[in-house]
């Protein structure tokens, strides 16, 4: 009767704890298959399948198995590794950007929205780790530009103003 030795810590699971009856069932199930696959042959499979039907523990059974290509049963599977999910995209940086872009549509009205929602997209994006950095600082730039140009219309519109007949107050008439 030959003896095949535990492969303890390898195994994933503590091969001292106790086999349940479906777990020498399924060892058998695998002794079974090498044998239908030629693997195993009438003495090795008969001398195995008692061995099994006797284990007591999930080393035990390990070791009648280890070498086929099912596999060793019972064996929990090992987790498969996933990648971190990628953060979304943050929700202020996109608003940052429609509200940049909706100055075009709205004669720069959106543009402090912008630029509020931009910071605080910024603020966010560095503090989670979200994506949008690129389009909270779109939001930011086409803020700044807007209000950069109403300020500059608004200051030819005075100096117009300011200009126009030689100033605000009309002069001496005579």
């Amino acid at each position: 009767m030959a003896q095949y030795p535990a492969m303890g810590a390898a195994m994933g699971v503590n091969p001292a704890m106790r086999a349940a009856s479906a777990d020498r069932e399924r060892a058998v199930d695998v002794l079974r298959a090498g044998f239908a696959e030629g693997r195993l042959t009438q003495e090795e499979y008969n001398d195995r399948m008692g061995q099994a039907y006797e284990a007591r523990t999930y080393g035990e059974l390990h070791a009648l198995t280890r070498d086929l290509p099912v596999g060793p049963v019972p064996m929990p599977l090992a987790p498969t590794w996933q990648p971190a999910p990628v953060p979304g995209t943050n929700s202020m940086a996109t608003a940052a950007i429609i509200l940049g872009c909706a100055e075009f549509l709205t004669s720069g009205l959106t543009a402090i929205p912008a630029i509020i929602c931009g910071h605080i997209a910024r603020a966010q994006i560095k503090r989670t780790g979200e994506q949008g950095g690129g389009m909270a600082t779109t939001g930011l730039v086409l803020g700044y530009l807007a209000l950069g140009f109403g300020l500059v219309v608004a200051l030819a519109v005075v100096m117009l103003v300011l200009n126009r007949g030689g100033g605000p107050y009309p002069g001496p008439q005579g």
